[in-house]
């Protein structure tokens, strides 16, 4: 053992403890729902999963897995070219590009490993990439790789700044526009019709990862392109299995025939990473099947959205605004943020608290996350908790 490499690690997680923005992992023992049990905790409920329709633990999506799992094994033990294509993948791929309605789609193990795959891909020498400076660090790290490529970033959904980044790339082939839908630390919705306006006028490609907007956003849970009415308008969608869709794994790019047939020639995750394992991709296409019978789910989570903003609001807290399932509490110091999620945890209210580098110094924030199958009873908890931690540390009066 390299005992200075040791050194100078423990040195660095000592700081981070001293500081008080250590993170500490928490082992739950149970299916992801509303109410766990936690080895660290007891029973708590949870507000910071990504489970928005609360289909983790639905009877439906379980069973469509332990059905994947007799039939295809536990793993595909290939890449796809190789031999781990299996004929569920085919048919999950057609159940996300006619959800989406895009003419094509393709899985991979994770949206990271879509985003890291796709601009690489498709941005050369000549190219331009302009980004959302507030995007996700999987489209971050995507864009890093298309080393090739001209890359600029616009001031977060400033559409002049964009505009202006359109002028700069014009002469490149192609331009790429590239945001999520709903971001993931604020909770806003990206400028989309804006934004395919500017497209058209200057001949870019228009790249929506709407990972936080699938299954929550639209009156059928399509996602922010959906909610704002530009079905078949957005050129690449990239988004994930992982969330709303059951929350296992997996991702997925959706666009054109040629599109997806370039990402199976030529992407590096698809070329060099094991297949969708066929057990999520039987689960997730029991989600979209559950999501498309079951339309009362939006409603019911738009409900609970509007709830528990109300008691937030009324208690006196002053989340930022957004319409997604996504409610922070901006609190400013990440140790503080940290101090407020471990005393909510102690009341039995799961939620993470976030600072630096997730977000900028000075915006750490408690980032609450709502799902269809909460009931009103768990948010008045949640809320009680809420009042008296932010009594006790003197956010509330």
């Amino acid at each position: 053992m390299n005992t200075a490499f040791e050194t100078r690690l423990q040195t660095d997680l000592d700081a981070l403890k001293a500081a008080g923005t250590y993170k500490h992992l928490r082992h739950i023992t149970t299916p992801m729902a509303p109410e766990v049990h936690m080895e660290e905790a007891g029973d708590v409920i949870v507000l910071s999963s990504n489970n928005y329709l609360g289909l983790s633990d639905q009877t439906e999506v379980i069973e469509a897995g332990k059905r994947g799992l007799d039939t295809y094994g536990a793993g595909t033990a290939s890449v796809r070219f190789i031999c781990g294509t299996f004929d569920i993948h085919r048919t999950l791929e057609e159940r996300i590009a006619a959800f989406l309605g895009t003419p094509a789609s393709l899985t991979y193990v994770s949206c990271w490993s879509a985003n890291t795959g796709l601009f690489a891909t498709i941005c050369g020498e000549g190219s331009a990439i302009i980004s959302d400076e507030l995007n996700h660090a999987s489209i971050i790290d995507g864009v890093r790789l298309a080393s090739k490529a001209k890359r600029a970033v616009y001031k977060h959904s400033d559409m002049a700044s964009l505009e202006e980044k359109l002028k700069d790339a014009q002469g490149c082939a192609p331009i790429l526009v590239v945001t999520d839908g709903v971001f993931s630390m604020e909770g806003s919705l990206a400028k989309l019709p804006e934004i395919v306006a500017l497209c058209k006028k200057y001949g870019a490609v228009s790249v929506v990862d709407d990972s936080h907007g699938t299954g929550v956003m639209g009156a059928t849970g399509r996602g922010t392109i959906e909610h704002f009415g530009l079905t078949g308008e957005i050129d690449i969608i990239t988004g994930t299995l992982g969330k709303a869709l059951g929350g296992a794994a997996g991702g997925f790019v959706a666009g054109s025939h040629a599109l997806v047939d370039t990402l199976i020639q030529k992407s590096r995750p698809q070329l060099f990473s094991n297949a969708l394992p066929a057990t999520v991709a039987c689960s997730s296409l029991a989600a979209l099947e559950y999501l498309d019978a079951h339309p009362e789910l939006m409603d019911r989570l738009r409900s609970n959205i509007a709830y528990f903003r109300a008691g937030l609001a009324r208690l006196g807290f002053k989340p930022l605004e957004g319409p997604s399932a996504i409610v922070p509490i901006i609190v400013g110091d990440t140790a503080f943020a940290i101090q407020m999620s471990d005393l909510l945890l102690k009341r039995g209210i799961f939620v993470t608290g976030f600072g630096f580098p997730v977000v900028p110094e000075g915006t750490a924030r408690i980032r609450t996350q709502l799902s269809a199958k909460l009931t009103e009873s768990e948010m008045d908890k949640a809320l009680a908790a809420f009042e008296a931690v932010g009594t006790e540390l003197g956010i509330l009066s």
